[in-house]
C-alpha cells in the first residue's frame, strides 16, 4: 500500500471518530427540541457514519493491487461506494419529506431552539471544516472516495446553516410551521445531494467519456508538443476510481525505425504524466504519418521526404483528438 493510502486512511478515520460524536450531539439536540428540521439534520448523521465505513473500506479495496482477474485494478469500487452513498443519501432526504409533510397536519410541539441552535452550530461548523479539508485533500490526490465523502459532509454544513436560520426564525416568531418548511427544504437539498453522487456513479460505472478531464490534459499536452507528434487521434480515457487508463494513437513521421518511434512515445507518455500523476496508466499505439496530405499540417524541420509546404498548425482539442480518424481525414470528410 502507498504512503498516500496510509495518509487517506488516517483522514477517514479521524472524520469517523468525530462523526460519531456529531450524531450523540444532533441526536440530543434534536431529544431537546422535538423538532423536525434537527431530526432532518441527526438523519444525515446517521449516514456519515456509514458511508465512512464504506469509505474506508473502498480505500482499502481500490488500492489492492491488480491481479489475474481484475488487470485494469480495482477502483471501480470507488464508483459503486458513491452509487450507494447516494442511494442513502436520497432515502433519508425522502424520509425527511414525508415526515415533515405530514407534521404540517398533525404538529409536533417545539421545545429548548435557544439550546438547538447552539449546538446545530457547533456541529455544523466541524462538518463544514473537515469537508473543506477533505475536498482540498481528493482534488489534490484525484480521489473520488475522498471527494464523495468531502460533498457530503460540506452539504450537512450547509444545511445546518438553514436549519440555523430556520430555528432562529420560529424563536422570533412563534409560527411552529416554520420547522415543517426549513425540514423539507433540507430534505429536498439532501435529495439533489443523493442524485448527484448516483450520478456520478453511473457515469463511472458505464465509462461515460470526462470531456472536461479530456480538455485538461490536452490543453497542457499542447503547451509542450513537439512537431515530431504529428497528429493525435482515439484519445480516450477511463476512470478506474481515482486510477485514470488513457489510451490513443500518436502519428509520428513514417521513416522513424522502432527505436525512435518508441522514444517519441515515451515523450509523449512523460508529458502526459507530467499532468496527471502516477494515477494515470498509458497504452500508445503509434501511426506512421501519411504524405503529402498530412505534410500540409506537418511541422517536422528539415524533413527530407516533405512533398508539400505546411500551410496549417493544427492545435489539439477535444473534438478532432476523440474521433477514431487521423485530423486531416477529418478536415476531408468536413469539406
Amino acid at each position: 500500500m502507498s504512503s498516500d493510502y496510509s495518509s487517506h486512511r488516517k483522514y477517514l478515520k479521524i472524520i469517523l471518530g468525530v462523526g460519531l460524536l456529531l450524531m450523540v450531539v444532533k441526536f440530543t439536540t434534536w431529544y431537546l427540541t422535538n423538532s423536525n428540521a434537527v431530526l432532518s439534520d441527526a438523519m444525515e448523521s446517521i449516514l456519515n457514519i456509514g458511508t465512512g465505513f464504506f469509505a474506508l473500506y473502498s480505500l482499502y479495496i481500490s488500492n489492492t493491487p491488480k491481479d489475474k482477474n481484475h488487470p485494469y485494478g480495482h477502483g471501480k469500487i470507488e464508483f459503486v461506494l458513491a452509487g450507494i452513498e447516494g442511494a442513502m443519501i436520497a432515502l433519508a432526504g425522502l424520509f425527511i419529506i414525508v415526515k415533515s409533510g405530514y407534521n404540517f397536519f398533525v404538529p409536533n410541539e417545539v421545545t429548548e431552539l435557544e439550546t438547538g441552535v447552539y449546538l446545530t452550530v457547533f456541529s455544523g461548523g466541524v462538518n463544514l471544516l473537515m469537508g473543506v479539508v477533505l475536498l482540498r485533500r481528493s482534488k489534490t490526490f484525484s480521489n473520488l472516495i475522498l471527494e464523495s465523502e468531502a460533498r457530503h459532509l460540506i452539504s450537512d454544513g450547509i444545511t445546518s446553516v438553514g436549519l440555523i436560520v430556520g430555528l432562529l426564525l420560529i424563536l422570533t416568531t412563534g409560527f411552529i410551521w416554520i420547522d415543517q418548511v426549513v425540514a423539507i427544504g433540507i430534505g429536498l437539498l439532501i435529495l439533489y445531494s443523493g442524485y448527484k453522487l448516483i450520478r456520478t456513479s453511473i457515469a463511472g460505472i458505464m465509462d461515460e467519456a470526462d470531456l472536461k478531464l479530456i480538455e485538461q490534459i490536452i490543453r497542457k499536452v499542447n503547451a509542450n508538443r513537439k512537431e515530431e507528434w504529428i497528429d493525435l487521434h482515439n484519445f480516450r480515457v477511463i476512470k478506474y476510481g481515482s486510477k485514470l487508463h488513457v489510451d490513443c494513437h500518436l502519428t509520428v513521421p513514417w521513416y522513424f525505425n522502432q527505436i525512435e518511434a518508441h522514444e517519441e512515445i515515451t515523450d509523449f507518455e512523460r508529458e502526459v504524466e507530467k499532468n496527471c500523476g502516477d494515477s494515470v496508466e498509458l497504452f500508445v499505439h503509434s501511426d506512421p504519418c501519411e504524405p503529402p496530405d498530412m505534410c500540409k499540417m506537418c511541422g517536422v524541420p528539415d524533413c527530407r521526404y516533405r512533398k508539400h509546404e505546411r500551410e496549417l498548425k493544427v492545435r489539439w482539442t477535444v473534438d478532432n483528438v476523440t474521433p477514431n480518424l487521423k485530423i486531416h481525414l477529418q478536415k476531408k470528410s468536413e469539406d
